[in-house]
Formats: C-alpha cells, sequence, structure tokens
C-alpha cells in the first residue's frame, strides 16, 4: 500500500518527504503520465502540483525532521502507554508542517511556530499524492471513482486556498 520507507545510510544525503514524493510514483508506476484512465487535463493538474510543490517545499531543508509521513487516526493505537503510531512505511524526513497537513486545520492552529502558508502547500502536496495513487489501474479500493473525483476536487481546492491554481 505504500512506497519503501526513505532510509537515511551514514553516507548519503537524507531524502525529504518530498523527494519522496517526486519518486514514490516512479517506483510503483503511479507516475500522472502512466496512469491511463486519467484525463490530460487532470493528468497535467497531478504532474505540475506533484513536480512543483515537491521542488518549492523541499528546497529549504534546514527545519527537517523525522516525520510519520501520513499521521490520520487510522494510524494511530491508542494504547495503555498512550498514543502510538504505527505503519511507518511512509517515514521521512521534511518540515513538521507536512505532518501537520494530513490533520484538521485547527490541530495546526494550537502548533507553536507552523508556518500556515507552508501548511497549505504540504495538504495541497498530500491530495495530489492521494489522487496519482487512486488513479492506479489495479485500484480495487471501495468508492474508486467517488475516490478519484474527490481527490481532483481537493487537489484543486487546496491549490486555490495557496493561490496558486
Amino acid at each position: 500500500m505504500h512506497p519503501a520507507p526513505c532510509r537515511a545510510a551514514p553516507d548519503r544525503p537524507q531524502r525529504t518527504a518530498f523527494h519522496r514524493s517526486n519518486r514514490r510514483g516512479t517506483e510503483r508506476g503511479e507516475r500522472p503520465g502512466a496512469l491511463p484512465e486519467l484525463p490530460d487535463a487532470d493528468r497535467e493538474l497531478l504532474s505540475t502540483t506533484l513536480r512543483g510543490l515537491s521542488a518549492a517545499i523541499g528546497i529549504d531543508q534546514s527545519g527537517d525532521q523525522l516525520l510519520h509521513g501520513e499521521p490520520h487516526p487510522g494510524n494511530l493505537l491508542n494504547t495503555s502507554r498512550g498514543p502510538l503510531f504505527v505503519d511507518l512505511a511512509t517515514a521521512c524526513r521534511g518540515p513538521i508542517e507536512f505532518d501537520l497537513a494530513h490533520a484538521p486545520e485547527e490541530v495546526a492552529e494550537h502548533y507553536a511556530g507552523a508556518d500556515h502558508d507552508l501548511i497549505h502547500r504540504c495538504r495541497a502536496l498530500n491530495w495530489a499524492m492521494f489522487s496519482a495513487w487512486r488513479w492506479r489501474r489495479d485500484d480495487q479500493m471501495p468508492d474508486r471513482d467517488h475516490c478519484r473525483a474527490e481527490g481532483l476536487n481537493q487537489v484543486r481546492a487546496a491549490l486555490d486556498r495557496c493561490g496558486l491554481s
């Protein structure tokens, strides 16, 4: 379901979430250009969004830290010792705003020092990655057609919110 984790080797630079978003489609055959059912205009939207936001967000790596990569409620267990994140296949390095972009907007409002413009750009990138994943030829997940349309609508809305449409 997820790409291989970004593992940092001591002799190699660490990859960020944004490098992963560009690589993950290529590694798994999910490049927007390789999704035959995706209409050309939507293919261009996803390609441009994935390429442009990955590059723009990943340019400044000074604030990078270890991230879960997909911290939604389905990846969080309530244990006797407190919350525990699972499904670390998307763990990577990047700005905390990448993980915050998966949470409801109210969560980020309580996170001191968060760059809210960056959160919105990360949210657009997340929707583009989700959309490319849902347009795979072998997608057998429930509500496939609905999720395909909704994902593209969410990409457009997120880009509008960033002033990037």
